[in-house]
C-alpha cells in the first residue's frame, strides 16, 4: 500500500496517464457511484440519479481519453521506428580519412580552403531610423474633453432620469 501511494505520487508529476494514475482514478469513480448509489436508496432523491450518470459520463470520458492517449504514443513510436529504419546509415566514398578541417572542394589533399569571414558584430543598440512622421494626440484629449466622444455618462443618465420623475409628479 505505501509503494502504491508512492508510486501515485510520483505518477502525478509524469506527463500522461500511467498505469497507477488510472487505478486510483478508476477506485476513486467506483467509490463515488457506491456512495451515490447509497444516497439514493437512503433518500430516493432524483438528484442522485443525475450526479450519478454525471459521474459515470465524466469516468468513461477520462477512461477514453487516457486509452486514446495511449494509442496515440503507440503510433508515435511506430513512426518513430519506421522513420529510423528508412534512413540509410551514411557510406563515405572516400577512401581516404582527412584528420584536419574540411574536405576542399577541389578534392586535393594539400589545400584548403580559407576559413569563412567573420564580420564583426556590434553589441551596442543602434538607433532605428525614423519611418513616417510621429502625430500628436492632442486633438483626441481635446474632443473627449469636450465630450464628443463620450458625451453620456451614467451619472447623466441617472440625472435624466431623476429629471424625468420630477417632470411627472408635476
Amino acid at each position: 500500500m505505501a509503494s502504491f501511494i508512492q508510486e501515485l505520487w510520483e505518477s502525478i508529476f509524469t506527463p500522461g496517464p500511467t498505469p497507477t494514475l488510472l487505478i486510483a482514478t478508476n477506485v476513486t469513480f467506483a467509490t463515488l457511484q457506491v456512495v451515490l448509489a447509497g444516497l439514493l436508496f437512503a433518500t430516493y432523491s432524483i438528484h442522485f440519479v443525475i450526479l450519478s450518470v454525471l459521474c459515470g459520463g465524466l469516468w468513461a470520458a477520462i477512461n477514453w481519453f487516457a486509452r486514446e492517449l495511449k494509442e496515440h504514443q503507440l503510433q508515435e513510436e511506430e513512426k518513430a521506428r519506421r522513420a529510423k529504419a528508412a534512413i540509410p546509415p551514411v557510406v563515405s566514398e572516400d577512401s581516404e580519412t582527412e584528420v584536419e578541417g574540411t574536405a576542399a572542394s577541389t578534392g586535393s589533399i594539400g589545400r584548403k580552403e580559407p576559413p569563412p569571414k567573420v564580420e564583426a558584430i556590434s553589441h551596442e543598440v543602434e538607433p532605428v531610423e525614423a519611418q513616417g512622421e510621429l502625430k500628436h494626440r492632442l486633438v483626441v484629449e481635446e474632443a473627449l474633453s469636450q465630450g464628443a466622444k463620450s458625451s453620456v455618462s451614467t451619472e447623466d443618465e441617472w440625472e435624466r432620469v431623476s429629471e424625468n420623475e420630477n417632470d411627472k409628479d408635476k
